[in-house]
């Protein structure tokens, strides 16, 4: 799916020449929210190279949970079916400190449930994404420097290559190189408890194992133990005492295991280990010049609620549009800087949420007080969704001004005459939904899709959609609707 390489000055099209740049992006990582901004950037023909430092997929098969706004953004392009078919669904519910209450009813979304899937299988599907749309992805290469000035972006790599694009992407995640080399600061706070996880054989009757993980969890949420497929049963425990960060050890788990259950149940044949902290950081700022930073380069948190995979993918959703918009030539002069500005607060909130989460699960006498007070407000239905709608992330509407409550937040995928709205998002365009029958995209029409349906669900004369299906726009006044297309799609094409 490359094209040819344009020609000098600008081309027929009417976009910026691209030479002589061997690639538009560099994107530092190839986990899921790279391989997912390489996907968005191909759909716009963006030379996308990726470069990933590890050659192998990591050795454990840790189970990570897509949210429903996640969910969304798959359907939105296509890949959702693909990925149902790797995952177990589970019901909506029980999301904010692992507080066993249902979802609230009628959630705003036709995907309402909880998909556990193993990440390297999620990494798989949407590296083959990226491929399959025509992004490089070159395995077992690391970034060692970088220099930018005001036409691109010089990164060395580790083996001392020299590569030159337009932009690079951080998406390396917690130890980001990329943001270390740029110098941005990561303040927060540093991890000062440990937990262990992994997959591993047990030698204690099951009727014990249920018992006592029952009599535990009663004080200590951050603990559990369960079959988990065949003989493998999922252990998640707090560490005796603080590590090195090293690789955990089988007697790392006896050690947790007895200072929390008094027993190590036997525990043995461990298919995988791992650790993590509960650092809590956020990065200063999320664009220096032509370099950007994604996903865990620019946040850490702990996984209270599972959104930590969620929250890099949606960066990438609403990054890739922008990115490729001012790579083509069309962005208006702010587009770019709208990533830092949408995206940031709302990695704030994550890891706001996840400290209180963390507090609640802790196994002190106030914080249980607290989750006790917290679950009797939960029976209340406001609350509920408030929480379920915050970790989902359904509930997120960005600043685009005053408007009715609906500008700014994601459109759920309603029902058109023919199909659904999201099956028209396929191409990461935007989108004019005209129930009126009276409006046009003009000039923008090489961006935006134009869909005039008078039946569509929708309670609104019409909707200008970006391509990350947030509304941009609400109404019937075409010289209106111009002012808006042009904030965010730029000038309309001669």
């Amino acid at each position: 799916m490359h094209s040819s390489q344009p020609t000098a000055g600008t081309s027929s099209d009417g976009t910026v020449d691209r030479e002589p740049f061997a690639y538009d992006v560099i994107i530092a990582g190839c986990g899921p929210t790279g391989a997912m901004l390489a996907a968005e950037l191909r759909l716009h023909d963006v030379r996308v190279l990726v470069l990933e430092k590890e050659t192998e997929p990591g050795s454990f098969v840790r189970v990570v949970s897509l949210h429903i706004r996640s969910l969304e953004l798959l359907a939105m392009r296509g890949l959702l079916e693909r990925v149902l078919e790797h995952g177990r669904r589970r019901p909506a519910g029980a999301y904010f400190a692992a507080i066993a209450k249902p979802a609230p009813k009628d959630l705003d979304s036709a995907y309402a449930f909880l998909l556990g899937i193993p990440q390297p299988v999620i990494d798989r599907l949407l590296e083959e994404r990226a491929v399959e749309l025509g992004a490089q992805v070159r395995h077992g290469c690391a970034v060692a420097g970088l220099e930018q000035d005001g036409e691109g972006v010089t990164v060395e790599l580790a083996d001392g290559e020299r590569l030159r694009s337009r932009y690079l992407v951080g998406c390396d995640g917690a130890r980001s190189t990329v943001r270390k080399l740029l110098g941005v600061g990561f303040p927060g706070e540093p991890s000062r408890n440990e937990t262990l996880m992994g997959e591993m054989e047990v030698g204690a009757p099951q009727e014990e194992i249920a018992a006592k993980v029952a009599e535990v969890r009663a004080t200590h949420q951050a603990f559990s133990l369960g079959p988990f497929g065949g003989k493998a049963y999922r252990v998640v425990v707090p560490a005796a005492e603080a590590g090195d960060r090293a690789e955990p050890t089988l007697e790392d788990f006896k050690r947790g295991l007895r200072a929390i259950a008094g027993t190590d149940f036997g525990v043995h044949s461990p298919r995988w280990l791992s650790r993590f902290g509960d650092a809590t950081r956020l990065a200063e700022r999320y664009r220096v010049g032509r370099v950007l930073l994604a996903g865990d380069a620019a946040h850490i948190h702990p996984p209270a609620g599972g959104q930590g995979l969620n929250l890099g993918v949606q960066d990438a959703f609403n990054l890739g549009w922008k990115l490729a918009a001012q790579i083509r030539g069309w962005a208006p002069e702010t587009l770019l800087d709208t990533y830092h500005a949408e995206r940031r607060p709302i990695a704030e909130q994550v890891l706001d949420n996840t400290r209180a989460q963390t507090e609640l699960m802790s196994a002190g006498p106030g914080p249980r007080a607290v989750r006790r007070l917290l679950a009797e407000l939960m029976d209340l239905d406001e609350v509920n969704r408030h929480l379920t709608e915050k970790i989902s992330a359904i509930g997120i509407r960005y600043d685009f001004g005053e408007g009715p409550d609906l500008l700014g937040r994601r459109l759920r995928d309603i029902g058109l005459k023919q199909g659904n709205l999201y099956g028209r998002l396929h191409r990461g365009r935007g989108l004019l939904l005209d129930r009126t029958e009276r409006l046009t995209a003009g000039g923008w029409s090489d961006r935006v899709d134009h869909l005039a349906d008078p039946g569509a669900e929708l309670d609104a004369p019409c909707v200008l959609l970006r391509p990350d299906g947030h509304v941009a726009w609400i109404g019937d006044d075409q010289q209106d609707l111009d002012g808006h297309l042009s904030r965010w799609f730029g000038e309309p094409a001669s």
